[in-house]
């Protein structure tokens, strides 16, 4: 994606003692030229006048006024993932006419609250004073990333003076949560009370009578199926789109209390593993919700859709763990927004009796709950736990690595 640049004058950057330097060097020429005399007096000066011109004019290089612009090679995707790694190109023209050796190049690329990385490089213009720098960054994190100015910078070929310019590129992007494929939650048909896996297979994609929309034609459909306006207006066939009765709702509970993550990498893996439930939701759409407290409430009640699907991820990119409410606090305040036979997924690192207390809290309000317990030790038994909530009517999968979320879920732990 091409960007349009705009220029913007930096503040001049003096150093009065190099000024002072070069002036007392010229008045100490002058003086040995006026007191002394002769050949070599005359040529010492001539020397230190051009040297002394070269480098006060070298102010007048054009770097203040250097323009630029910056190509980002993938940032035109509509989500980018988790370490995807972007090919960057600046490409930078000084105006004027004073020649310029080298140029400095300094890339900021910030990670809005999360520090900064800088890419720094040297490049040579060519006769036409163009010149261009390409680099790649490192595999990024989730979160929201802007590029801000992009710093140049050039001196004399004795170093004593450095000349300073800043180019406006602003450009953001924003990267989703690492994800994981979950090919099946064998889990799923157990924590629905009363109802088999088949039923609730059948209950979640059975369609109504009701058009919804139009699609691609898939091989086998009936010949009722196809929308015939649509293949004689675009020229292939189309299918209709019926909407699907009610389906299972599940309601993803994030927890975000500080004190909860030994980490920053613990809280990443629940982020993740959010996110991957949520893509699982969407792949076999189904109704899928999220609540996630912490300085700022965000519920997004159970629902299929791709923008509802793309609203929750699009929370996810920022979220952080600035909670400072329990769980079970956090459902009584949200309590009215849950249906009775819901199924309630609790993300959390934590296994004592705030965790069980709002489990309790999910029973009591006719939900069907589990937890996946995040961060955990690969080399502590969690048996124990499992078998706990198990004996009192819910699951439990310990995930110590994104990749293991699929294998437990599966039921192949």
């Amino acid at each position: 994606m091409n960007l349009s640049y705009r220029r913007e004058g930096p503040k001049k950057v003096f150093f009065p003692w190099r000024y002072a330097f070069l002036l007392s060097f010229f008045l100490i020429s002058l003086l040995f030229l006026l007191f002394q005399g002769g050949k070599f007096a005359y040529m010492v000066f001539i020397i230190v006048t051009i040297l002394s011109l070269y480098l006060l004019l070298g102010r007048w290089s054009g770097i203040a006024k250097a323009a630029g612009k910056r190509s980002v090679a993938g940032a035109d995707k509509e989500m980018l993932n988790a370490g995807t790694s972007l090919a960057v190109r600046v490409d930078i023209h000084v105006p004027g006419f004073w020649p310029i050796s080298y140029v400095k190049v300094k890339d900021n690329l910030q990670h809005l609250g999360r520090g900064s990385t800088t890419f720094e490089t040297t490049l040579i213009p060519d006769w036409k004073r163009n010149g261009q720098i390409v680099y790649r960054t490192h595999p990024l994190r989730r979160g929201h990333y802007r590029f801000d100015r992009t710093e140049c910078s050039t001196g004399d070929i004795f170093g004593v003076f450095e000349h300073r310019g800043r180019i406006q590129l602003p450009y953001s992007f924003s990267v989703l949560p690492e994800v994981v494929a979950i090919p099946e939650w064998s889990g799923l048909k157990q924590m629905m009370r009363g109802v088999q896996h088949h039923a609730v297979t059948t209950r979640a994609q059975r369609e109504t009578t009701q058009i919804n929309g139009v699609r691609e034609y898939n091989y086998g459909d009936r010949l009722s199926r196809i929308h015939w306006n649509a293949t004689a207006r675009t020229g292939t066939w189309k299918s209709k789109e019926f909407e699907r009765e009610s389906e299972l709702s599940t309601l993803i509970i994030l927890e975000r209390q500080s004190d909860r993550y030994t980490d920053q990498e613990s809280f990443e893996l629940a982020v993740s593993t959010v996110a991957s439930l949520l893509e699982f939701g969407q792949k076999h759409r189904l109704s899928f919700g999220l609540l996630s407290v912490g300085k700022e409430a965000v519920l997004h009640e159970p629902k299929s859709g791709s923008l509802h699907y793309r609203a929750m991820m699009n929370h996810l990119i920022g979220v952080d763990a600035d909670g400072a409410y329990p769980l079970a606090r956090i459902l009584e305040e949200h309590g009215r927004s849950f249906a009775p036979g819901m199924l309630a997924v609790l993300v959390t690192p934590e296994k004592n009796g705030g965790t069980w207390k709002a489990l309790n809290w999910v029973h009591h309000k006719q939900l069907n709950g589990c937890q996946i317990l995040v961060g955990a030790d690969p080399g502590q038994d969690h048996g124990p736990w499992v078998k706990f909530m198990q004996g009192r009517g819910f699951l439990a999968y310990p995930v110590a690595s994104l990749p293991e979320l699929p294998v437990q879920l599966g039921g192949r732990a």
